[in-house]
Formats: C-alpha cells, sequence, structure tokens
C-alpha cells in the first residue's frame, strides 16, 4: 500500500439499500447517515443499485464537483453505462452515486466468466438477484478502482453491506486495488435460510457441514460470494455478538468486531411528552376495543393492559408460537387469581389477506352509531338544561333547575335503544382482523384454536390478530405504527432468530417496556450493557440455556410480573426505560463504526499508525447499575406497626404496603467492566440444552 493521508480519507458505503428500501439495512443506513455526514462531509458517498421506480423520489440529482468522480463517470458513460449522482433526500443530505446494472448486461456473461477464473466462485444462469449482484459489484470494482488511481492523496475506505453488494470485495483484492475495505454481514445466508427451515440452530451450529447445506437449500453461489467477501475484506464485522457467533461458524472467520444498528433518537424524541402521547394514543386503541369487543365489552379498559409483538411473518423466527403459548399460561394464571386486569395482545404481522372481515368493521360502525347518537342526545340535553336556567326570573330557584325526568324525550329513549340493542352479538369478538386468504393453514391461527384463545368473555387474554401493517388510513385502527406503538404497554418480541432486533429498540426510544430474548442482538446488547435490564424495562427471556418449555414459562412470568404493577409502578418504569434511548442513538452507536473504520486503516497502511494499538474493538465496555429510586412508600405506624388510620386507607382500596416506587433524579454512574470478545462462545459452549 502507497503512503495516503490516513487522518482525512474519503469513505464509500455501498449496499443494494442505498435509495432502495428492500428491507432492514435501509433503515440502518438512512438513520446512521446524518452522524457520518457529520464526520467525513463531502468525503462521503454512498453508492447503490439505480432504481428507476423509488430513484427519482429518493435523490435530486445535482453537479458532480470532485474531478475524479466526473472523469471516472464521464468514461463510463462512454461505454454505456447508466448513473445517477445528487443528494440523497435524507437528514444529512448525504452524496450518493446509483450505478443501474441493466444497462450493461451484454457484458454479464464475460464477466461471470471472470468471477469464476479469478476467484473460483460459481454463478448460475437463472439466478436474477445473483446476476444482478454480479453486474452491480463489477461496477463498483470498476469505479473504486478507477478513482484510487486517481486519487492518490488520502486514504480510501470502501464498506460493504450484505452479500448483494460485496462482490467487489474479492475481485479488488485479485487486483491489489489501494484501498482498505470492510464487511458487514447483518444476518449470515446460511442463517436465515436455516432456520426458516425449523432446524436446531444454536445446538448444531458446530456441527454442520456448510457447503452441503448450502448445496441443499440452492444458495451454494450466493454463500461463496459471502465467504469469499468475509475473508477478503480487512475488516469483517457484524451488527450483534449472536451473529458474531453464528459468522464464526458458517463462514469460518471470526468477526473482528461488532457494530451494533443504533436509531435516530431524534425522530422519537418526546421529551416529557412521551407519557401525554401514551395516554392520547391509548385513547384511540380503546375506541377500537370498544368496537372490536361490542356484544361482550364487559371490561374495565382503566384496568386494560395492551401488549403487541409486530415485525415480519416469520412465525418460529420472531418467536410468535412461544409468545401465543405463553399468553395462553397468562390466561390460565389470571383467571386462577381472580384478577381484575384484562390484557389485549396485538399480533401485528402482514399475511396473505382478502379483504378487511366484515364482522370487525361491523363492530367499528355499530360503536360509532352509538357514540355519534349519545353526544347528539347530549348536545340536546345540554341545551335544555341552558334554556331552563335562562329563563328564570325570579321566584323559586326550583323552577330555574329542569326535572330529570324531562331529560330524555321519547323519541330519544326509543332512539337510544335501538343503538344500544345493535351492540347485541351472537357471536365471540374475531380473533382476526381480516378474511386471511387460506385460513386453515396459517400458523398463528391454528395455535390460537388449540389453546382455545377465542376471546371469551371469561378470559382475562383477549387476542387480536392484524395481519397487515398499521397506518392512520387503517379502518380499524386508525393509527400509524409509531403512534401504535407508544399507545401500547408492552411490547413482546421472544425471537429465536434475530440478528439485531428494532422493534424492541423503537420501544425503548419511545419509553415502551419490552421483553425480548438473548438469542437477539438487542436483548444481548442490552444484557451486556445493563445490570439488571428488567429494572429498566427491557426483560430478557433465556432461549440459549434453557429449554422451550422453560423459556415459555419463563415469558409468561415476566407477563404476569409486568400485570401486577400497579399504574405508578408502570409510569416510572416507562420513564427509566425512555432514559436508555441515549444508549441507542447514533451518536454512540456510531462509535464501533469509527473503530472499525480506524481498524481497517491501521491495517491498510500500518506504517501511519506506528505505536497505536491495532485493534480498539478490543476496549472495555460499560455497564449501567440498576437505577436509583427512593425507597418505598413508607408505612404509617402506631404500637402495632401500622396506625389505624394506614389501615382505614388500605380498606378503601389504598395502597400503602410500601410496593409503590418514587422515581428521583436519574444519573449515569457508569461502571467499567472489562468484557471478553469469547463470553459470548463461552455462554454457548456452557450450554447444556438449547432450544
Amino acid at each position: 500500500m502507497s503512503n495516503r493521508d490516513v487522518k482525512n480519507p474519503f469513505l464509500f458505503e455501498i449496499a443494494w439499500e442505498v435509495a432502495n428500501k428492500v428491507g432492514g439495512i435501509y433503515t440502518v443506513i438512512k438513520s446512521k447517515t446524518p452522524v457520518t455526514v457529520h464526520e467525513y462531509g463531502d468525503r462521503y458517498c454512498l453508492i447503490g443499485p439505480l432504481v428507476y421506480k423509488t430513484a427519482a423520489a429518493e435523490v435530486e440529482p445535482e453537479e458532480i464537483t470532485n474531478w475524479c468522480i466526473k472523469e471516472i463517470l464521464d468514461d463510463m458513460t462512454s461505454q454505456g453505462i447508466k448513473w445517477m449522482y445528487g443528494r440523497w433526500l435524507i437528514e444529512g443530505s448525504p452524496r450518493v452515486l446509483l450505478f443501474d446494472p441493466g444497462s450493461i448486461s451484454d457484458r454479464l456473461d464475460s464477466w461471470k466468466a471472470d468471477l469464476w477464473n479469478v476467484t473460483g466462485i460459481p454463478s448460475p444462469p437463472n439466478d436474477t438477484e445473483t446476476n444482478d449482484s454480479i453486474l452491480f459489484g463489477y461496477l463498483v470494482a470498476w469505479f473504486l478502482n478507477d478513482f484510487v488511481r486517481k486519487e492518490r492523496n488520502k486514504a480510501v475506505i470502501a464498506h460493504f453491506h450484505e452479500w448483494m453488494s460485496s462482490i467487489a470485495i474479492p475481485l479488488m483484492r485479485k487486483r491489489r486495488t489501494d484501498l482498505t475495505t470492510i464487511f458487514t454481514t447483518h444476518a449470515t445466508l446460511l442463517g436465515r435460510y436455516l432456520c426458516a427451515g425449523s432446524v436446531d440452530f444454536y445446538n448444531n451450529i458446530d456441527k454442520f457441514q456448510v457447503d452441503e447445506e448450502a448445496g441443499k437449500r440452492g444458495i451454494y453461489h450466493r454463500y461463496c460470494i459471502e465467504r469469499a467477501a468475509s475473508h477478503c475484506c480487512d475488516v469483517f464485522t457484524t451488527v450483534s455478538q449472536i451473529t458474531a457467533y453464528e459468522a464464526e461458524h458458517l463462514l469460518r472467520r471470526k468477526p473482528d468486531g461488532v457494530v451494533p444498528n443504533g436509531l435516530n433518537v431524534v425522530k422519537f424524541s418526546a421529551m416529557h411528552e412521551f407519557q401525554n402521547l401514551h395516554a392520547r394514543n391509548k385513547e384511540k386503541i380503546h375506541n377500537f376495543v370498544r368496537g372490536h369487543f361490542y356484544g361482550h365489552y364487559d371490561f374495565d379498559l382503566d384496568n386494560t393492559l395492551y401488549f403487541f409483538t409486530a415485525g415480519r411473518y416469520e412465525y418460529r423466527n420472531k418467536g410468535v408460537d412461544m409468545f401465543v403459548e405463553s399468553l395462553s399460561r397468562l390466561n390460565t394464571r389470571l383467571k386462577q387469581s381472580n384478577s381484575s386486569v384484562t390484557v389485549v395482545a396485538f399480533v401485528i404481522m402482514p399475511a396473505a389477506t382478502q379483504s378487511f372481515a366484515v364482522e370487525a368493521l361491523k363492530g367499528q360502525a355499530v360503536t360509532k352509531q352509538l357514540q355519534e347518537t349519545v353526544k347528539d342526545i347530549t348536545d340536546r340535553i345540554g341545551q335544555r338544561i341552558f334554556e331552563k336556567a335562562a329563563r328564570y326570573a325570579g321566584g323559586d330557584i326550583q323552577n330555574a333547575v329542569i326535572d330529570p325526568s324531562e331529560l330524555l324525550t321519547n323519541e330519544e329513549k326509543v332512539l337510544l335503544k335501538r343503538r344500544v340493542i345493535a351492540l347485541r352479538r351472537g357471536t365471540l369478538p374475531p380473533i382476526v382482523t381480516h378474511n386471511m386468504v387460506d385460513d386453515a393453514a396459517d400458523p398463528v391461527l391454528i395455535q390460537l384454536r388449540r389453546l382455545q384463545l377465542f376471546n371469551h368473555p371469561s378470559d382475562r387474554v383477549k387476542i387480536i390478530f392484524h395481519p397487515e401493517f398499521l397506518s392512520s388510513n387503517n379502518p380499524l385502527i386508525g393509527l400509524d405504527y409509531e403512534e401504535f406503538v407508544r399507545a401500547c404497554h408492552l411490547g413482546v418480541f421472544p425471537s429465536y432468530y434475530e440478528p439485531w432486533g428494532y422493534t424492541p429498540a423503537e420501544c425503548t426510544v419511545m419509553g415502551v417496556p419490552s421483553i425480548t430474548t438473548n438469542l437477539s442482538g438487542f436483548g444481548c446488547y442490552m444484557d451486556e450493557t445493563i445490570e439488571n435490564s428488567s429494572d429498566y424495562g427491557i426483560y430478557i427471556v433465556d432461549r440459549r440455556m434453557k429449554s422451550v418449555e422453560e423459556s415459555v414459562q419463563q415469558l409468561a412470568n415476566y407477563m404476569l410480573e409486568f400485570c401486577q404493577k400497579s399504574r405508578r409502578q408502570r409510569i416510572n418504569q416507562r420513564n427509566r426505560t425512555e432514559r436508555l434511548s441515549d444508549l441507542l442513538d447514533w451518536k454512540i452507536m456510531g462509535m464501533e463504526y469509527v473503530r472499525a473504520r480506524r481498524l481497517a486503516l491501521h491495517r491498510a497502511y500500518p506504517d501511519s499508525f506506528v505505536g497505536e494499538p491495532d485493534n480498539e474493538f478490543e476496549n472495555s465496555r460499560v455497564k449501567i447499575p440498576r437505577p436509583y429510586s427512593v425507597p418505598g412508600s413508607p408505612r404509617i405506624k402506631g404500637s402495632n406497626g401500622f396506625d389505624d388510620l394506614a389501615e382505614q386507607m388500605e380498606d378503601l382500596g389504598f395502597k400503602i404496603s410500601g410496593q409503590e416506587e418514587e422515581e428521583e433524579e436519574y444519573h449515569y454512574p457508569f461502571i467499567i467492566k472489562k468484557r471478553s470478545r469469547d463470553s459470548v462462545r463461552d455462554l454457548f459452549n456452557n450450554s447444556t440444552e438449547l432450544k
């Protein structure tokens, strides 16, 4: 490698989801961009595929100011390559360069032959996704190779995300291109396929014949691309410790470090308003519940808790099977204890549907009719009271007060009775809000029917499966996803395979407690970072060391414990949860990317870092202790330990038992704790039973 300026390098970040929303990586890159732009300025550029149907709305074209990039793109244009250069219309307005792989498709066969000759990576003829990846990879390698030949002063970092963007890595390694590369896998390709096939993944991860397993699933060529990228890059990273463990066994390279996913916390920040937003949006869910359970609406909404799970419809990987099973056990335990608490549990996951269920729409319609009728009658009653009082001209004051028997006219009584009679229902409230394409084969519905969770009046846990993403235009639940999350009391995400887990992270920054697992990246991160994470509203189910039965029981226990909290305890817990949001901000999480880039420069240009450590990922981690809270509310003591006043207040339903928690000003007294990169591996090796 030549001597280049490593203090002010160029950074190119390459991903298939740059200005192209396909999955979660789009969110990662989009939310991370502001802090990267702040660090690099105009030395930062993102590279992605040119998808015409979305590019016009995502990118604003602009003139090229960098002479190197201009000369290269002019040359590529002369050879028939189409591209778009401009600003991505997101916060930070980063520069983006999008290549159209289809514009150079005539070279596909020659490039596939070259890929085989240079790297030994096969490529079947009919895999369109792989073909596009090859075309895109060669265009990226072409551009970056020319860029470092023209720009000879500054170092260049190329950071690739996932296998579809990574073909350029082995190509540039073979060509000895003068730059340094980073490859981040957000989830291994083979890991996703294996878990989708319901194998006992984590117990057998060291026993898989990876080439054979990839071949069985028809992804051997894709696996080769991913594995080549992980071995040819200068720095290999994953998004979590659990994915690092997976990558070490499936890709046969131990990652150099972990770069966790963050969030743009400012987007979710509501300061002191977040409690008010919870109350405001919760009232909208109340309106939906009144309609959905009409005819069987016999529970107190002030004593009702809203739980939910959401995400892609991966029944096993997302832990929906465990969630539903635990809800059944929670229902049994609440009924056995004669609890007055009602839990309404939502499953928000998109599935194949035909239309909204008529019964679900009818419930909202008849309830809305009743509400409008009552409002209309209430307005008339108010007008009558006003007219009666306004006509008072002296004498007996009783003449100014309307007689209660005159409040409702006969016509209004009849109308009100008609609306109430319309609420009668001969069936139980539906457990699903839509007509499913294949109702009999849907795994969630099969499990709900097996467990007989049919929203019976005696059930303390009610189920609502909403097989569609939420939006404010929804005729049933007129809330956007963010508003819905703020309205709920608890998010439940007992995932079996979750490389990171944005859903519990989003709950955290919105002040909503959540349940996750130690098989998710988010759960591992919180477990490593916080002492007694449940005190902060982050409950972590052990799916690593416990059997399925033990994990289900633990999840049910966590939900029961939450149901037993008082309103004040829940408010205090939400306050603590929201205070963790800074931990998930890219301003903190982005430091791991800074370390990865510094390590890459160190390995490519070691002479520029004489005397400095070569792996900053070994730095100590910070662990946050239990929150400081004022002890439980003091008892009022008499000669026998309780004053008569205290006993009387408890008889009236007031709680003076020391269970309430008062919140004090919170500080971050960090405890520095050295954490080994082998800690996760040791945990797995010590596991005797992992389901």
